[in-house]
């Protein structure tokens, strides 16, 4: 199964593209505001608002042989331990070898901004390459859990 953490995910249409292809059953979890899809192999999953109360949903569920799609390091490194393997919206796999630091690096980047007021928003923006790399990354991993 694929699980996306749907909320300013720039890639569920890709994810739908290719889990279709695979014959997978997707999940779009979410606390509200997208339109569902006809597909039957996607189920749209409204959770009630809160703070992680998407991620929680996904967490609970997802484990070895499942794709959780997600930009939250925190999600990630919950499913990372459950067994899951986590992809970033720009193809980025987090494993047990490199979620520690990407978490690391998130808490640095959140203290630096709240420390000064005038450090604020992203990084770069979601550029083609980054959905392109995520397409590929995509594939290539549905490809290996399907031999197992």
């Amino acid at each position: 199964m694929i699980y996306v953490d749907a909320d300013a995910c720039p890639v569920k249409a890709e994810v739908e593209k290719v889990g279709t292809r695979h014959g997978l059953r997707m999940f779009i979890v979410s606390n509200g505001g997208l339109r569902p899809s006809q597909n039957p192999l996607v189920d749209t999953v409204i959770v009630p608002e809160g703070a992680d109360v998407a991620d929680m949903w996904i967490a609970e569920r997802a484990g070895p042989g499942d794709v959780v799609i997600t930009g939250d390091i925190p999600l990630a490194a919950k499913c990372v331990e459950g067994g899951a393997v986590v992809l970033k919206h720009n193809g980025e796999r987090l494993t047990q070898s490199n979620v520690r630091e990407a978490l690391a690096m998130r808490d640095l980047m959140s203290d630096l901004r709240a420390a000064d007021p005038f450090r604020q928003g992203g990084g770069k923006g979601f550029t083609k390459a980054d959905r392109s790399r995520f397409l590929d990354a995509l594939e290539t991993t549905l490809r290996a859990l399907s031999r197992g």
